[in-house]
């Protein structure tokens, strides 16, 4: 056998294992978990996540799974509670200590306070005799089955188990909340998935940038405003102020001959696509592209349609969109 073909038997043989040992996960859950969940959407304060070594590695990604997705948490270091940190946690929290053997000294005195001040605990371990277990209100119990290294030192099954464990926590939270995509956006401003769920309303131009003219208008006071916009197009207003049609490029060589001595209303596209404010931008940039157009106006169909702003292709593109 070549280096090659044992470096991925190996690689296979430890995906395998772990995928084996999710599947018994996902086959042992039961009412400790709803139970679990129940005590966290209870809780009038946040969740408290603590864990050493791996298991803290692994409770930190928790947190701020919860925390994003709805649920109030953050991770408290088991040895700086010892020293101070303990003042972070108090009435109306829930604490979720994990330990893989449950015999973790460091979080010691972080199971004591909670005893003392009748703070709700979690445990996640996969020994149910473990002093862990024994003093948690709830047990959340990730099975027993060795490491992917084979002599039960690396931890590599037991963290994706405990990591799994912490996803179904705030996902099952997630839903029962009715936390939707949209709502992503609060807690996610940056990179790609905040460019995907910002909003039409983040993005369009407003106000004097937006290119507006009266229908009947002269088509030269017209090409006026639409080249002092910049968008190469301009909207077209009723004398109630609804936007009742866009003047585009094409509709410019459509009408070259005698341009100038036309109106907007001679001009004009009636009825032109729009979007709403609170739709995505994302949803924006599918329809111009559906569309082959470069730019959409935003109309509140609440307030009888008239033009509240105009998103532009290029806006789009600078967020990481398109």
């Amino acid at each position: 056998m070549t280096d090659t073909e044992a470096f991925l038997k190996t690689a296979r043989q430890v995906v395998t294992d772990e995928a084996r040992a999710l599947d018994v996960l996902a086959d042992s859950l039961d009412a400790h978990f709803a139970e679990a969940v129940q005590l966290i959407l209870q809780a009038t304060g946040r969740i408290i996540i603590s864990g050493i070594g791996k298991s803290g590695h692994i409770g930190h990604k928790i947190a701020a799974t919860l925390a994003s997705t709805g649920t109030p948490a953050y991770f408290v270091h088991p040895a700086e509670a010892s020293h101070g940190d303990l003042g972070m946690v108090s009435k109306g929290d829930v604490v979720l200590a994990i330990s893989n053997s449950g015999e973790a000294p460091e979080l010691a005195n972080l199971l004591a306070f909670t005893r003392r001040f009748g703070i709700p605990l979690i445990g996640l371990s996969s020994k149910p005799d473990s002093t862990l277990m024994k003093q948690a209100d709830v047990h959340l119990l990730i099975p027993s089955m060795g490491e992917a290294c084979g002599f039960g030192m690396v931890p590599s099954i037991s963290t994706t188990l405990t990591l799994a464990m912490g996803d179904a926590l705030a996902i099952a939270l997630m839903k029962y909340r009715d936390f939707r995509p949209e709502d992503f956006r609060a807690f996610h401003p940056g990179g790609k998935l905040g460019a995907r769920l910002s909003k039409v309303q983040d993005l369009m131009h407003v106000g004097e940038a937006l290119p507006l003219v009266a229908a009947h208008t002269q088509m030269s006071d017209a090409l006026i405003e639409i080249s002092q916009k910049g968008f190469g197009v301009a909207g077209v207003t009723d004398p109630q102020g609804q936007l009742a049609g866009i003047i585009t490029d094409g509709d410019l060589r459509r009408h070259m001959d005698g341009l100038l001595n036309k109106t907007t209303e001679q001009v004009m596209t009636p009825n032109p696509t729009t979007i709403s404010p609170d739709a995505l931008a994302e949803e924006a940039v599918a329809i111009m592209n559906d569309r082959k157009i470069t730019s959409l106006f935003v109309v509140d169909e609440a307030k009888s349609g008239q033009a509240l702003g105009l998103l532009h292709i290029h806006d789009c593109l600078r967020v990481g969109l398109g």
